[in-house]
């Protein structure tokens, strides 16, 4: 589709240039990967010797350009490098890669407008401010938008006449059933009896979850139950044969039934009581958890304040089963009342005359671990954008464990703000406290508790009893030099 033309803009060898990359997460015709797009792209670039940034390479994996509403973070960088004038030429393997709705191309041009922008795509090249090619890619997505939407249209037609017919419609394979929904594998089938009997009996999902993983009986997917699992369960038609599309029901369907219709009723609206029985309890005033972002668990996770009728720190991974799971707990009142007591005989000594009005307590180590890995980050990054054989998914795999590196030593860092402490400390510090009790400021005081303190380490009980044991507790002051 290439042509020839006297006015056409001319390439300079060694211009910069932006390369962009889509695959859908839908089954469009053509699936080229991001992987192969990008190799292709740069062998365009390489022939039209232009030169194309690390930083211009624009990817959107699994993204869809025909959805109005679906966000492109790669297609909006693109546009912001296009309108800071960073680019001459864009390289994409197909226009329809870069664009299937009609307000995107005007989106392009508008920006494309005064900046003489050429499109070049494996089959063909566009000057994007020339008017005969403008009007070519305007038919171009127009028909592709077009193919789109007869497609998305079929689609629904199919799966609405389907769905009338009562045959299933599967995704993952249903638990209770074989691959293709058809049939029941009656092992898997008397749990799915078992659970729907002993939620009914008042067993919670979390409880049924903790038993089938202690159990050793795995999910359809062959992984440990949660609670999260069993709620599903309990809310799934499939098991009872009834057939829904767009979320309403349209028939029975053509598979067998592993639960009587009138038990899955009852279920679901014991499960629609139970929901609203919670939203209720959610009005109610929250109860202020003030050393949130402090207590620790011995494991190293953080606690969380509970919502229900006693006032609790629980460990975040209370609600995980098998190895994951942590079940440490400590009552919030006796607590608070402990780290408030020794707060107030900090505050009492405590000197922040000449202080800056921020500090933050970051060791050296820390310092020097967080530059080892924002260079490794960009070493990752170098090596996706030039290595063929250095797949996506490793890409992704190796980052997310520097990220994950990166967010927990920003999770220690401890941001501290001086002023929170103006008022408070000398030695009126305990009078000083009462009244922000007083005034009910529970961010002030926990913020006063995230400046004295790097954390508030719960241990396991060492004696038992109903008293509360200060032995279990451990604190762990920030510096204060």
């Amino acid at each position: 589709m290439s042509r020839s033309k006297s006015n056409r803009m001319s390439i300079v060898p060694g211009e910069g240039a932006a390369i962009y990359c889509r695959i859908s997460h839908t089954k469009d015709e053509d699936q080229t990967g991001v992987d192969r797009q990008e190799r292709i792209c740069r062998e365009i670039a390489e022939r039209l010797q232009l030169r194309v940034d690390a930083a211009h390479v624009f990817v959107d994996n699994n993204r869809s350009a025909w959805q109005r509403n679906r966000t492109r973070p790669g297609w909006n960088d693109l546009l912001s490098a296009m309108g800071e004038g960073e680019i001459r030429h864009v390289i994409v393997y197909h226009p329809d890669r870069l664009m299937r709705q009609p307000k995107d191309l005007e989106e392009l041009l508008s920006i494309a407008d005064d900046k003489r922008v050429l499109l070049h795509g494996e089959a063909n090249r566009r000057d994007l401010s020339d008017p005969d090619d403008r009007f070519i890619l305007r038919i171009e997505v127009a028909h592709a938008c077009r193919s789109s939407d007869d497609t998305s249209r079929r689609l629904k037609d199919a799966l609405a006449e389907k769905a009338r017919g009562g045959n299933p419609h599967i995704g993952n394979r249903p638990y209770g059933y074989t691959k293709n929904g058809r049939a029941i594998v009656e092992e898997e089938a008397k749990i799915v009896r078992e659970v729907f009997r002993r939620y009914l009996d008042g067993e919670s999902p979390t409880a049924i979850a903790q038993d089938l993983h202690a159990r050793k009986i795995p999910t359809s997917k062959g992984k440990r139950w949660e609670p999260e699992n069993v709620r599903n369960l309990l809310s799934s038609n499939y098991v009872a044969g009834v057939r829904i599309h767009r979320g309403e029901e349209v028939g029975v369907g053509t598979w067998p039934a592993i639960i009587d219709r009138g038990q899955w009723d009852e279920v679901q609206q014991h499960r629609k009581h139970r929901a609203a029985r919670i939203e209720k309890e959610r009005k109610r005033p929250n109860r202020y958890y003030l050393l949130r972002g402090v207590a620790t668990c011995t494991c190293g996770m953080r606690m969380a304040g509970t919502n229900g009728r006693y006032a609790y720190y629980r460990c975040t991974r209370a609600a995980l089963n098998g190895e994951q799971k942590c079940g440490r707990s400590v009552s919030a009142g006796p607590l608070e009342a402990f780290i408030r007591d020794v707060s107030i005989k900090v505050l009492k000594e405590l000197d922040v005359s000449g202080r800056e009005p921020a500090s933050t307590a970051r060791s050296d180590a820390d310092v020097l671990a967080e530059e080892k890995d924002q260079q490794r980050l960009k070493e990752l990054n170098q090596m996706w954008l030039s290595d063929d054989d250095f797949t996506t998914a490793e890409y992704q795999a190796m980052r997310a464990d520097v990220v994950k590196r990166i967010k927990e030593r920003q999770r220690k860092t401890v941001q501290r703000p001086v002023a929170v402490l103006e008022g408070i400390v000398g030695p009126n510090a305990g009078k000083n406290w009462k009244e922000l009790e007083k005034a009910e400021d529970f961010g002030r005081m926990n913020a006063i508790y995230r400046f004295l303190f790097a954390a508030v380490v719960v241990h396991p009980a060492i004696t038992k009893g109903r008293g509360f044991d200060t032995d279990r507790v451990e604190i762990r002051p920030n510096p204060l030099d």
